[in-house]
């Protein structure tokens, strides 16, 4: 017996490839007429990157001709992995052909936090930014934030035959996926439908605050994507509107929610979402952690009006758990254990299905449950015990999986600060850094009190953070999974 190299069907991947270029292309059109309407000269760098985008999209769809057309789940991993790599590639040219451009890595690194909805930055002020640059920050993280593929699948319904459910496997997070319609495409539309809905919704409200429209429009993309970009440099807070951040907090929590409970909930099936166990789990954690902030900061004496305990730790807590990043002003210096309290919530993350980093509530869940079982076991060992979740029993292989997740999560955040600390980052910014990128939170190392922001982190470092996050944003296996001998031969 000997194995012989899979055949991955290359000639139909980079023709989808090039029709997702194409597609990317074509949203560089809405940042190029904000710039000409605000007539500033980056409209250039839009032109040029959405005229080198698009040539080499269609050139790949239409010079390509592959003998088959179908995509096995091979090729749906590898797509899903490289698509992103690609949309960041060329998503970084409008930075590095722009009035104050940044160097290659810089722009890379921008470009995949963007993506991934991580929300990090190199740039130490933004409101530098032509309206063009702060247009396309935030559409990267709305396209990023319900997924690239997911897109794909919901306008190109040829997918639904060529592997589209492997690659909706592939990109969409979670544990288990149901489809809410039939065909893999009438799935994604659903799911997109009621992304664009509430995405209009929080614009419409923003806008009737103290935000103009364009303003409006960006922190719309970016609070429902849960990727945290803004427009100012001093975040919400530059608005210091209670409205604002009321807002916004509701449409964190619901950008931290199943999307497809949210479709169940739009159809009709309201206290479906409720009787989901990862929903109540979600909202109870959100709520405890709440209690612990207020009686952290009153006990700490750091609280100088209403709003430090009410609307300011809510709106920090919801922030972190669905890893949008955005601050509060001074959090930092509500004491030790808040700090801790804000750890736990990058790890957790929100639910599964969610637009969210993390490792997700759903498998924390299923960790309790099974240690549970384990330490019934000890006194009990002939019991045979299962995992139970929603009333349904979980596979034990499932459960396994999760189990290796959580241990490969943590084993990636050690070896990503040791790799960090070899370019001689400190050891708290370090960890705090690879910790903050693989859950797609994007909180600065300024956070911990011992570093500034990532303009700080070496070239090659914002390379290993810019992996982390693309690991993390697609859930370890599929980016992992390609450096495995067994994926490439039979």
């Amino acid at each position: 017996m000997f194995n012989s190299r899979s055949c991955v069907n290359f000639p139909m991947l980079l023709r989808v490839m090039g029709w997702l270029m194409m597609m990317e292309g074509v949203f560089m059109l809405f940042p190029l007429i904000a710039c000409i309407v605000y007539g500033e000269r980056d409209y250039q760098a839009f032109g040029i990157s959405a005229a080198v985008t698009i040539a080499v999209g269609a050139s790949m769809t239409f010079l390509i001709r592959p003998e088959r057309n179908d995509m096995a789940k091979r090729e749906g991993f590898l797509l899903t992995a490289l698509v992103w790599v690609v949309f960041s590639l060329f998503g970084m040219l409008p930075f590095i052909l722009s009035e104050t451009p940044l160097s290659v890595s810089d722009a890379f690194f921008e470009a995949m936090s963007g993506f991934t909805t991580t929300g990090a930055t190199v740039l130490t002020s933004v409101e530098g930014l032509s309206h063009g640059l702060h247009l396309w920050r935030c559409l990267m993280q709305w396209l990023g934030g319900m997924g690239i593929i997911l897109f794909t699948l919901a306008v190109i319904p040829m997918l639904n035959h060529s592997g589209g459910m492997q690659m909706f496997n592939a990109e969409v997070t979670g544990i288990t996926h149901d489809k809410i319609r039939p065909r893999i495409s009438q799935t994604a539309k659903g799911l997109w439908l009621v992304y664009i809905i509430l995405s209009v919704v929080l614009f419409l409200l923003l806008w009737t605050g103290p935000m103009d429209v364009f303003d409006s429009i960006c922190h719309a993309l970016s609070s429902m994507s849960t990727g945290g970009f803004s427009t100012r440099n001093d975040s919400i807070a530059g608005w210091d509107s209670l409205y604002v951040k009321i807002v916004i907090t509701v449409f964190m929590f619901l950008g931290g929610v199943n999307f497809a409970l949210l479709f169940k909930a739009c159809t009709g099936d309201v206290r479906g979402v409720w009787r989901n166990d990862t929903f109540r789990m979600y909202v109870k954690l959100i709520f405890v952690t709440y209690v612990l902030f207020v009686i952290a900061i009153s006990v700490g004496g750091h609280v100088s009006s209403w709003m430090d305990v009410t609307i300011n730790p809510l709106f920090q807590i919801v922030s972190t758990v669905t890893s949008t990043g955005y601050s509060v002003a001074d959090f930092e210096n509500w004491g030790a254990f808040v700090l801790a309290l804000v750890f736990m919530l990058m790890f957790f993350g929100a639910c599964a299905g969610s637009t969210s980093g993390g490792a997700k509530i759903d498998r924390m869940i299923y960790l309790v449950k099974n240690i549970r079982n384990e330490l019934y076991r000890c006194i009990h060992p002939n019991a045979i015990l299962s995992v139970r979740v929603n009333g349904k029993v979980i596979a034990p292989d499932i459960v396994s999986k999760v189990m290796a997740f959580l241990c490969l999560y943590v084993i990636i955040i050690m070896v990503g600060g040791i790799i960090l600390t070899a370019f001689g980052i400190p050891l708290v910014d370090a960890f705090f850094s690879a910790f903050s990128c693989i859950s797609n939170t994007g909180l600065g190392a300024g956070v911990t009190g011992y570093g500034g922001s990532y303009e700080i982190i070496p070239d090659v470092g914002k390379w290993v953070l810019s992996m982390l996050m693309l690991i993390g944003r697609l859930e370890l296996f599929t980016v992992l999974i390609l450096f495995t001998r067994g994926f490439w031969c039979k």
